[in-house]
């Protein structure tokens, strides 16, 4: 395997853009992120999913934006997680009988590295809940690509200040992994088949109020090269 390709395999190498792009050039229009965290907290435990309603970026120099390149925009990030989306996994989690937390802060970090103990303690002084590598940056795209998005956090251990966490093997975590993905698949069909149709969220319309440049004097690439997400509002 290549350099590049080892790279890309990392969190921060993930073309989170390109993902995201297309995506919405295939008409998604809702995004369920499953990912593996760690706990911050004792009562969320391996097995358990929380659906969180923040991010916290501890992240370095990852590019979380399409905009750029002649064209501003400022999107609305309050509120990262549609809240739709949300509620409908609490519901599948409940119906499907997975212990489930709904809300929380899941506090993004670079990686590939785990936290130290000094690290893991400062997050949970700070009130995080979980942690993983991957869902900032993917929250802030879908944002801006107007695509209704939610994560579905699936806890597979404590991190590091836990005083049992070293007491955990690399086995037990792997079967918490493959458990997570069971409970994934089902919640994910049960959330698809209730998903509504309509979307009364403001998602749909996150870039209206945003794009900040002067239309007239947008350079031509620039429309060219994003007007898949802005076109509707540069017509």
């Amino acid at each position: 395997m290549s350099p590049s390709w080892r790279a890309r395999l990392m969190p921060s190498g993930i073309n989170y853009r390109a993902n995201i792009y297309g995506l919405k050039k295939l008409g998604v229009t809702h995004v369920i992120s499953v990912s593996a965290v760690g706990s911050l907290r004792e009562d969320m435990r391996p097995l358990d999913v929380v659906l969180p309603s923040q991010f916290f970026d501890r992240t370095d120099g990852r590019r979380s934006t399409f905009f750029g390149g002649g064209i501003a925009a400022h999107i609305s990030f309050a509120d990262p997680v549609c809240a739709t989306v949300s509620e409908v996994l609490a519901k599948a989690c409940e119906a499907v009988q997975v212990n489930c937390h709904r809300g929380g802060i899941y506090v993004c970090m670079e990686g590939p590295a785990f936290s130290t103990k000094a690290e893991s303690n400062t997050y949970r002084a700070w009130g995080m809940d979980v942690i993983g590598m991957t869902n900032l940056q993917e929250a802030k795209l879908a944002r801006e690509a107007e695509i209704c998005y939610a994560t579905m956090a699936m806890v597979t251990d404590y991190d590091c200040w836990h005083p049992d966490h070293d007491a955990v093997t690399v086995n037990q975590i792997i079967d918490y992994l493959n458990r997570n993905a069971e409970n994934a698949q089902k919640i994910i069909r049960w959330a698809v088949r209730r998903m509504p149709k309509e979307r009364t969220c403001k998602c749909g319309s996150a870039l209206e109020h945003a794009i900040i440049t002067d239309r007239k004097k947008i350079p031509p690439r620039a429309k060219k090269k994003l007007w898949l997400l802005v076109g509707k509002y540069l017509k």
